[in-house]
């Protein structure tokens, strides 16, 4: 093997290496727990062309199976309150709670569960799955990037990623105010998940 197919190889492995290994025995399915004070989900949308706006969920709770045998077999399931919505905006954050929005009452829950992990380079990955909020569950595609894996403070594992998408609200039923205010939303995910 040539050093540049050697390199090749290595560079196609090495994210799949970070993002699926740990201490334990290899070729062995790891789980991680996501950790809710360092993981948020922000949305930014467009109001009427003048600004735009954020929101953020930062409750979120999760799991990480993680296979360094098989990557395809690894998967994220991830739920949070929309209760726990928060704009900065008391009066905003209980406008979008309502039936009108996001309607918390009768759709407590978001959630996503990948079905594909398609890695793109050592450090990035595009990752499918299904995501359901407001009663409707719809495929969306995200831009992953592994920030780090290492040792924590507290000696465990811990693997960071920053990821990327965009959504339609009207797609979930969420349609008020289109176009004026944007359907599209644009979503951006800081999350920390510590091995367990």
């Amino acid at each position: 093997m040539t050093k540049f197919a050697l390199k090749s190889v290595l560079s196609a492995s090495a994210f799949a290496f970070a993002l699926l290994s740990v201490s334990a025995p290899a070729f062995a399915a790891d789980t991680y727990k996501l950790d809710d004070t360092h993981t948020s989900v922000t949305f930014q949308w467009t109001h009427f062309g003048f600004s735009h706006p954020s929101g953020k969920f930062s409750n979120a709770v999760g799991t990480v199976t993680l296979d360094e045998a098989t990557p395809a077999n690894s998967s994220v399931e991830v739920s949070f309150a929309i209760a726990g919505i928060n704009t900065g905006v008391a009066v905003l954050d209980e406008h979008l709670k309502s039936d009108k929005w996001f309607d918390a009452a009768k759709f407590p829950t978001a959630t996503f569960k990948s079905t594909k992990v398609d890695p793109t380079s050592a450090t990035t990955a595009k990752v499918t799955g299904d995501l359901t909020i407001h009663g409707v569950t719809k495929p969306v595609t995200l831009d992953v990037t592994l920030n780090q894996k290492a040792p924590n403070m507290m000696k465990k594992i811990t693997a960071g990623f920053t990821a990327k998408g965009t959504i339609n609200r009207s797609d979930f039923g969420i349609g008020a105010y289109v176009p004026a205010v944007s359907d599209q939303i644009d979503l951006y995910i800081e999350a920390e998940a510590n091995a367990q």
